[in-house]
């Protein structure tokens, strides 16, 4: 908890504000790029992570599904809008970390790709 004066109006206030989740602060650009690559064993695995907080409303791929860069993999709702997760790689569809009805944070996995 911090406590904080500010002034409005020429009125001295005193507040006090308790964090309850950090927010993201870097540049949309940089959140965008929800991608990483991790090497196991000889494979290379791309793992897809969502941009953005959310509720997943749709998948579109399912498990062996061949998808190119751009392809959507699946819908989540945020903020009452659906934003299309497009995959970020070539690939097939290894692997699918969520279900729909799921909420997601923003950085988690929720699709790996071989």
């Amino acid at each position: 908890m911090k406590i904080y004066k500010i002034k409005v109006n020429g009125k001295s206030y005193r507040v006090e504000l308790e964090e309850i989740e950090q927010i993201d602060s870097a540049p949309i650009e940089e959140r965008k790029r929800a991608e990483s690559k991790k090497i196991i064993g000889t494979e290379t695995v791309k793992q897809v992570v969502s941009p953005i907080q959310g509720q997943v409303t749709d998948i579109k791929v399912k498990v062996g599904d061949k998808v190119r860069k751009g392809d959507v993999l699946l819908l989540i709702e945020a903020m009452k809008l659906e934003n299309e997760i497009v995959s970020t790689f070539d690939g097939q569809v290894a692997e699918i970390l969520v279900t729909k009805g799921q909420n997601v944070k923003a950085r988690d996995v929720i699709v790996i790709i071989e």
